[in-house]
């Protein structure tokens, strides 16, 4: 009867930044931390790689719903380049394949970096998630079978060099989604005329969110487990970007049945201009869900949250 008191599960609403540690794939940190706050529902914003650390959002029950949207957000990365070492896989945990002697200046990376600056096409690397006929690219790579595969179009914010000290280059890279990091790393190595791969990365930020909030997984360990539920914050953390609209309850029960509501003809005159918002209550301040403002003011129900009711 104990044990299975231990084990249950609970429905729990929430966010945890957690800084994931080397070592350990996405999942697993997602695994071990749903297991400490014995969360029935959860779900991770977008992997890092093993030997990769730093923030990784993890949503729990409600917050779920929008973990797409920092899918689709910014990222900004601490990164060490080695330069004049290539590996198989871009990063520490492949195997070197080539080695060329590194005799660069900080002009001459300056000129390579601004090269990297705005839009750019990257092609993804073979040791990749992605999937051609259902399988993972990286499963082809390690039998030793590369594939082509098309350029992508991303978007370098920012490339800011932090320091050199040869052969280490540490930069910090604010970029859209889709961009690859290791291939970046490559791809300036080239530029330079002497290969590269990254010797560390470090996530930072993911939209609004920012690393200095997270926790690692010894210290959610360290807390009491009657406690750990205090440690999530709350679903509209995701939401933080989008304007917020406050309904009078007879509307906000009309928006969680999914009925569009025409603001306008209700006598809510916004100042707002049309895209996703996030919905509360007005007499309890709660969340109700996501919603995109319309033309003429119309507010058409996005995702909901179950439990607003």
């Amino acid at each position: 009867m104990d044990q299975v008191k231990k084990n249950k599960r609970f429905a729990l609403d929430g966010v945890l930044l957690l800084d994931k540690p080397v070592g350990l794939s996405s999942n697993d940190a997602l695994i071990r931390t749903k297991r400490l706050l014995n969360a029935q529902k959860a779900g991770h914003t977008g992997t890092l790689d093993p030997f990769a650390t730093g923030l990784l959002p993890l949503c729990f029950g409600e917050a779920t719903k929008f973990s797409h949207d920092l899918l689709d957000a910014d990222k900004t990365y601490d990164t060490v380049v080695h330069l004049g070492v290539t590996t198989d896989t871009g990063d520490t945990e492949g195997h070197v394949i080539a080695q060329h002697d590194v005799a660069v200046s900080i002009e001459q990376i300056n000129v390579a970096l601004q090269q990297f600056r705005g839009p750019i096409a990257q092609v993804p690397p073979m040791y990749s998630a992605l999937k051609r006929d259902g399988k993972p690219l990286y499963e082809y790579a390690r039998a030793g079978i590369t594939l082509e595969r098309e350029a992508r179009n991303v978007i370098i914010h920012e490339l800011t060099l932090i320091s050199y000290q040869a052969p280490m280059l540490h930069l910090r890279v604010k970029c859209s989604k889709g961009t690859y990091i290791r291939v970046l790393g490559e791809d300036i190595g080239k530029v330079l005329g002497c290969g590269a791969h990254l010797n560390a990365l470090r996530r930072i930020q993911v939209g609004s969110l920012i690393l200095d909030n997270a926790m690692t997984l010894d210290a959610v360990q360290k807390v009491e487990p009657e406690h750990r539920t205090s440690l999530l914050m709350p679903v509209d953390t995701l939401l933080s970007e989008f304007e917020a609209i406050h309904l009078p309850d007879a509307l906000a029960d009309r928006f969680l049945h999914g009925q569009r509501i025409a603001l306008s003809k209700e006598g809510l005159d916004l100042a707002q201009e049309a895209g996703r918002k996030r919905i509360y209550r007005l007499s309890d301040n709660k969340l109700l869900g996501s919603a995109n403002l319309q033309e003429f003011n119309v507010l058409a129900p996005e995702r909901l949250i179950s439990t607003a009711s």
